[in-house]
């Protein structure tokens, strides 16, 4: 089994969002019991008294509109020192979170630390669509980066 662990400042927008869109893309693909995929934060600022706010509307209602409705149950949580044993890759959108995900961890001796779009053709981070309200875009950049990261494991690991 491989465990993805997606990492955004928050756990409301970009990291739930590829979280899904993994789920999705490894469901359709008929391998999701390969997979175990989940999303954190490297901030705490979406907890509150220990419990972590719901997937951001504006983001549910993109994953919604590709056909991805189910986002129940999903709540923020915040990166923690032991993710680093728990994951085979945690994948930041941005490099900034990369840097907080190193020092969180102690570093990275295993390569399992990466951003989502490093994956891809066009290296790049994600924008926040918490702040630039392009949840289209965000969606667009996820989905690619999703696709580049699936397409990588399977050169990777046959056997998927």
């Amino acid at each position: 089994m491989i465990k993805i662990l997606f990492v955004c400042l928050g756990n409301i927008c970009r990291s739930p969002m590829a979280e899904f869109i993994m789920k999705d893309m490894v469901e359709k693909r008929g391998v999701a019991d390969r997979f175990y995929i989940a999303s954190a934060g490297t901030s705490d600022e979406e907890i509150w008294n220990g419990v972590g706010n719901p997937v951001y509307p504006p983001a549910r209602e993109e994953l919604a509109r590709h056909g991805i409705t189910d986002v129940s149950g999903k709540r923020a949580v915040q990166i923690t020192r032991s993710d680093y044993k728990k994951y085979d890759l945690i994948i930041g959108m941005e490099t900034r979170h990369v840097h907080t995900m190193l020092r969180v961890f102690g570093g990275d001796p295993e390569g399992k630390v990466r951003r989502l779009l490093d994956y891809s053709d066009r290296p790049r981070d994600i924008s926040d669509p918490w702040y630039t309200h392009r949840f289209e875009s965000a969606y667009n950049d996820i989905l690619e980066g999703c696709e580049a990261l699936y397409d990588s494991l399977i050169q990777e690991r046959r056997n998927l």
